[in-house]
């Protein structure tokens, strides 16, 4: 469980480290009520990762817990590429564990970085396990891509600057996946604010555990499944959920294509299909704002393939 204290805190703590990305109104007709888009495909590596992974850093570094291993991360996509750069910025050593198969493109960008790469196992779960081992042998700080306080809370800075930007925001819609994001924004902006998570119905990780009343597992496909493709909510996503009253709306493949082509044509922006998962919910009318209704659409993502476009 996460609280507005610790997204203020992860705000004060990596304060200089990270973009204040910037919102851009929405044309008017587009969509009912005034619409803005949170543009944090601009933040470091592409997407809001960076902020997690510079405040989970930190925080271990304030409590004593970095050694020379430095961090360990099981990613070869978004999580993957914001630690490695949290641990270059902070002059920590990285070792990210990735599957064989991890794309060659991904496995330079993250050598690039700095970070030590290690190959090996089909699938996620293998590089998983892998790295948690390697945690537990050497002593490096187990970074998670999203069920950790740390990570949680330094994502919810998004939602913070959200509030200051736009201050009389009702709603912000935000993807889900593993729910890091979602957490840490309706942590910040409770009580001021509601969330509303939007997930592929390929791959309803939320959606399932509200009616299930728990995280359960659920079957991954669709465009958007290579960021959104966490096979169960995170306990702390889930927990922030239910506290805060997150409602979940789901979006078919057709939809967020349409909402990625759209924020091409019409704002030349790109971005990633899960970050665009979250206008896909107001242009296919997934979610349909109250008269007058002031919605933040955050765009979390630019790690795409533009030909794709």
């Amino acid at each position: 469980m996460i609280s507005r204290d610790d997204v203020n805190g992860a705000a004060h703590r990596i304060a200089g480290l990270t973009r204040l990305t910037p919102v851009l109104e929405a044309d008017r007709g587009q969509v009912p009520g005034e619409a803005w888009f949170k543009c944090e495909f601009l933040q470091h590596t592409g997407t809001f990762k960076a902020r997690g992974a510079l405040n989970r850093i930190l925080a271990s570094k304030e409590r004593g817990e970095l050694t020379s291993a430095g961090i360990v991360v099981a990613s070869g996509g978004n999580a993957g590429l914001a630690n490695a750069f949290a641990a270059a910025r902070l002059g920590v050593p990285a070792t990210v564990f990735v599957p064989a198969a991890a794309p060659a493109v991904k496995v330079a960008k993250l050598k690039a970085i700095g970070a030590v790469v290690v190959q090996g196992g089909s699938e996620y779960a293998v590089a998983y396990q892998a790295a948690v081992a390697h945690a537990a042998e050497t002593g490096a700080v187990y970074c998670h891509a999203y069920d950790q306080p740390e990570i949680a809370a330094g994502a919810g800075t998004v939602g913070s600057e959200v509030l200051e930007q736009v201050p009389d925001v009702d709603t912000l819609l935000v993807a889900v996946g593993g729910g890091g994001l979602m957490a840490g924004i309706a942590a910040a902006v409770e009580g001021r604010a509601r969330v509303v998570a939007v997930e592929p119905d390929g791959a309803p990780t939320l959606h399932a555990a509200l009616a299930a009343g728990q995280p359960v597992d659920v079957p991954v496909s669709g465009v958007a499944s290579d960021s959104l493709g966490a096979r169960r909510i995170g306990d702390i996503g889930f927990s922030v959920a239910v506290r805060a009253g997150v409602e979940s709306v789901l979006v078919t493949d057709p939809d967020i294509i349409a909402a990625r082509s759209a924020l091409w044509n019409g704002y030349r922006i790109v971005v990633e299909h899960g970050a665009a998962a979250a206008w896909a919910a107001l242009l296919s009318g997934a979610y349909v704002p109250e008269p007058g209704e002031r919605v933040a659409v955050v765009l979390c993502g630019a790690n795409t393939d533009p030909a794709t476009l």
